[in-house]
């Protein structure tokens, strides 16, 4: 395990590009032969990251060569041609093993957490009710639905659970201000004395806008008898391991395969605003993730991410007052804007996007150098600072 998270890190590490210019041209990492024939076990980061300053261009630099099929198949015994800086050819090899590919979904399962975003989840089917009045029920117990008329016996369906309310505040009408709201056993925000401390209420004006419910799936199971004779309830067998079912809990339909096969690690479409991409939540965190940790990102598809988007995370540089011009002997507060100086931003890590949204999308913290936290900011994977 440890050696796939330093073929990651190989990917994804840091080189020095000007943030508005991005240069795509192919430059090679340091002295290399004037051909690389592709061996069993090799993979397109492997190799890209292994040859190329900038590992993440890979896609243009192969699309670039017309007699390239598939840059996304590449075969063991295929010769890649390196002896020019502005030009990488493939001889084709003997087709007789399986082709190389990006990072299969096989080597990073392990760590993703089954999280998904919805714009609303009232409509959905709930737990109303558990076998023998318990309060939490478990695989093999029978739990009863509302909500599943018509639902034929047999049906398979994941039992899912509201968590988490995301709200992004413009800055139009104030600032960049991402929260998140805890939800009860209803789905509705905790408003209480006893509200953990990290979450926040926003007053919902014409500047906010929800980016969605996240949706955490507990465990999944088979309808057994729908609502009939008179009953009101469907009754649900739970039969897979997970986490314990409550009332409230919604249902919606399996996914038979949530997750790609194989993802390809590339730059963002697009440079964002600064503060319009930030780390929103760490998936079963308080504030603070690392390294393998599930990061909920402030930017989905609509913003042009998709699946194997990379970028790397900053903290923000801090506003500190200016003491040794300005004073020592004064509150911070009395430190007006001009007696303050910005500090630069401050390099944590990389992350890769493995499940994409309208407004948010999840991403595995592939490499880092101190903790993510929420709040911190995405950039350009060749950012410098």
């Amino acid at each position: 395990m440890a050696a796939m998270f330093n073929r990651f890190r190989t990917v994804l590490a840091v080189a020095c590009l000007t943030v508005a210019t991005y240069a795509a041209a192919v430059e090679f990492n340091g002295e290399h032969p004037d051909t690389y024939v592709v061996k069993k076990g090799d993979t397109l980061w492997d190799i890209s990251g292994r040859f190329l300053k900038h590992p993440w261009l890979w896609p243009e630099i192969w699309q670039a060569n017309p007699q390239i099929n598939n840059p996304h198949l590449i075969y063991p015994g295929d010769v890649i041609s390196l002896a020019y800086l502005d030009r990488v050819a493939v001889q084709p090899g003997p087709r007789t093993e399986a082709p190389i590919t990006g990072i299969p979904l096989s080597e990073v399962e392990p760590f993703l957490k089954n999280l998904r975003a919805v714009d609303s989840f009232e409509e959905l089917p709930y737990v109303v009710a558990l076998e023998d009045d318990r309060m939490r029920g478990s695989s093999g117990q029978m739990v009863y639905v509302k909500g599943l008329e018509g639902v034929q016996p047999g049906a398979r369906y994941a039992i899912v659970r509201p968590t988490i309310e995301y709200v992004h505040v413009d800055r139009t009408a104030c600032c960049d201000i991402f929260q998140n709201h805890d939800l009860d056993f209803r789905g509705a925000r905790i408003f209480a004395d006893y509200e953990k401390w990290w979450t926040a209420a926003v007053v919902p004006d014409k500047g906010s806008e929800r980016l969605g419910y996240e949706l955490a799936q507990i465990t999944t199971g088979t309808v057994t008898r729908t609502a009939i004779d008179g009953m009101e309830a469907s009754t649900f067998l739970v039969d897979d391991e997970g986490r314990e079912v409550r009332q409230g809990d919604r249902l919606i339909p399996v996914e038979a395969q949530p997750y790609d096969l194989q993802f390809f690690p590339h730059a963002p479409k697009q440079q964002f605003e600064y503060g319009r991409a930030q780390v929103i939540a760490v998936a079963d965190q308080m504030l603070y993730g690392g390294t393998r940790d599930v990061v909920v990102l402030s930017v989905g598809a609509r913003d042009g991410v998709d699946n194997g988007t990379t970028f790397s995370i900053w903290r923000q540089g801090s506003d500190v007052p200016d003491r040794v011009e300005y004073g020592m002997n004064r509150s911070e507060d009395l430190f007006g804007e001009g007696a303050r100086v910005r500090l630069p931003d401050e390099f944590s890590g990389h992350v890769m996007v493995f499940r994409t949204f309208d407004k948010v999308s999840y991403g595995l913290v592939m490499d880092g150098i101190k903790p993510t936290r929420v709040g911190f900011e995405l950039k350009h994977p060749d950012a410098p600072y």
